[in-house]
């Protein structure tokens, strides 16, 4: 479970200039741990912020939410969790924020060792495929609110348990020895 709140990242950032969203952001960091060899605090505050700087209010929270989220998808018990907007949030938002973490995600996953789609091991190539469709599907306000509902609660552990296999995946990527002073993205 994480430790800071949806709103409350989203406060941050907003009080940050950010232009990305809390769920964006949040997928920004997870895609770019995932593929990025070395992936400190400071390099996702320079892809989220416009100075890369943080108040040292603001920097305490997204330091959390960034160890949170390494300590998660290194940990053995599959504990990690995509920042979203609580259940009591109306669908729309929550939709619209998963596609965001979506987009998000493929944004951070470009910015490190996978160049293009041939690069990708195993089953990352055929989740980033259905990452692209998540990123841009919408409620279907033909269907129920409880169909939505069950819908979304399926793509939203669908994703979780994605994420998990593509760090996996990518770890002998990440890991990999680079040249002296190449970047990672």
């Amino acid at each position: 479970m994480m430790q800071s709140s949806y709103a409350e990242i989203q406060g941050v950032l907003t009080g940050e200039h950010s232009l990305a969203e809390a769920a964006e952001a949040h997928g920004t960091l997870t895609g770019s741990l995932c593929s990025a060899p070395g992936y400190r605090f400071e390099d996702w505050l320079l892809d989220i912020l416009p100075e890369g700087e943080a108040g040292a209010s603001g920097a305490e929270v997204l330091r959390a939410l960034y160890r949170h989220t390494a300590g998660a998808l290194n940990g053995a018990q599959m504990q990690f969790g995509l920042l979203l907007p609580d259940d009591d949030q109306p669908i729309l938002e929550r939709a619209g924020a998963l596609a965001l973490w979506c987009q998000g995600f493929l944004y951070g996953l470009g910015l490190g060792v996978l160049r293009d789609a041939a690069s990708m091991p195993g089953e990352v190539g055929e989740i980033v495929n259905d990452i692209t469709a998540i990123g841009s599907a919408s409620v279907d306000t033909s269907q129920s609110e409880e169909s939505n509902e069950e819908a979304y609660a399926e793509l939203v552990e669908f994703m979780r348990v994605s994420v998990q296999v593509v760090f996996e995946e990518l770890a002998p990527l990440r890991d990999a020895p680079t040249s002296p002073g190449a970047p990672y993205h």
